[in-house]
């Protein structure tokens, strides 16, 4: 019998881009099996996928509701472990909770609900079933972010006193110009996406990602939001002063509305003795910057790199790796904690960062609301 881990997956059907990256990511260590799932809401889409894409149809459901009923019929042996969640926002809080109820061990997307209230039912209900919870913040498994992680924890740029994050994408430029466009697009739609569009999808990377580099938490926000439209119910852009733990001050810049750009997401963190720059679509260069110094560039796969940064590096130094490697890297910590194996607690977001992601973004739509407010984030 395969060792694998038995792993379900709730959409991503079609030419999901998600989806393609949560099955190549899944497939990478070898640790997983896909068995079975719901791709598509559409019956006959569902099993045309998963014919086309080559898995067996025995275990594809017409939906989550029979997912849940049949695999609970199958011994503990054969049953799925994990079950990875890639639906529109509005399905990951029911289905997540459910699946905890019954014992499923669960990988989720971001955002992990669409309400703070809702993160901490989930939460509750994670910590009854002892289940493995994971969040999705992708890029936290880049090796060169896990670098400078450890870099920040071991004091080489000394005491953290500035911290800027900018995530700038251009894709809901062509629709949120366009009445009819905006008003059919899920993601613009409070009831499918949350209260938040901007700070939900993107925003809440970068926060997440603060709080992972630092390992500072951020306590307080000052929001000013742009909806560009009065009949867009959904931010589409914004900027976030933050206040976090040790008096360290910083701000997060996220758009989907920045013209041309496409996913150009940067973290600079600002020490006494140094500052280290990551950007997204350069993803195995970490700058260092130091007074009187020439810039230094370090890269994936090189002794000098922590270990948490090598135990995430699949390819010799020169060898580019990108955001599939980066889920990858999700992934196989995740199949490490299911596994009962010893794990380093950076290796994947849990429901914690879950629950700190929707309280972030519900103080920022609140700030925002009352006035550009400075509003306490809330554990």
């Amino acid at each position: 019998m395969s060792s694998k881990i038995r792993l379900g997956i709730l959409g991503g059907g079609g030419d999901s881009l998600i989806g393609v990256l949560h099955r190549v990511a899944s497939a990478m260590y070898d640790q997983y099996q896909i068995v079975g799932g719901v791709f598509n809401p559409n019956w006959e889409e569902n099993i045309g996928f998963v014919e086309k894409i080559g898995l067996p149809t025995n275990r594809v459901y017409k939906d989550f509701d029979t997912l849940v009923k049949e695999e609970l019929k199958l011994p503990e042996t054969e049953r799925m472990q994990v079950v990875s969640i890639l639906t529109p926002n509005f399905l990951h809080f029911p289905m997540a909770n459910k699946l905890l109820e019954n014992g499923f061990n669960v990988i989720c997307e971001k955002p992990m609900t669409t309400s703070y209230e809702e993160a901490k039912i989930l939460e509750t209900t994670c910590e009854k079933s002892g289940a493995i919870f994971a969040v999705t913040y992708t890029y936290t498994g880049y090796p060169m972010i896990r670098q400078m992680r450890e870099m920040i924890a071991n004091g080489e740029i000394g005491k953290v006193q500035k911290i800027d994050a900018q995530y700038y994408q251009g894709w809901i430029n062509p629709v949120i110009h366009d009445k009819e466009k905006r008003a059919n697009t899920w993601r613009l739609d409070p009831e499918k996406g949350g209260i938040s569009c901007c700070i939900g999808d993107i925003g809440t990377h970068a926060f997440d990602m603060i709080e992972y580099v630092t390992q500072l938490k951020v306590s307080k926000v000052l929001a000013d939001l742009n909806y560009v439209y009065e009949d867009n119910q959904m931010d589409v852009d914004g900027t976030v002063l933050l206040r976090c733990s040790n008096n360290v001050k910083g701000v997060i810049r996220t758009s989907q509305i920045a013209t041309g750009e496409e996913n150009s997401f940067t973290v600079q963190i600002y020490g006494e003795k140094a500052g280290l720059k990551w950007e997204q679509e350069n993803p195995n260069y970490l700058y260092l910057l130091e007074d009187g110094q020439p810039l230094r560039v370090l890269k994936p796969g090189h002794a000098y790199n922590s270990e948490l940064s090598l135990d995430g590096t699949k390819m010799p130094p020169g060898h580019p790796e990108g955001i599939f490697d980066s889920m990858g890297n999700i992934y196989k910590g995740v199949a490490k904690a299911i596994k009962k194996e010893p794990y380093d607690e950076g290796e994947f977001p849990t429901m914690i960062d879950g629950v700190r992601g929707m309280s972030f973004i519900e103080r920022v739509v609140e700030s925002h609301k009352n006035g550009n407010v400075w509003i306490d984030i809330e554990d």
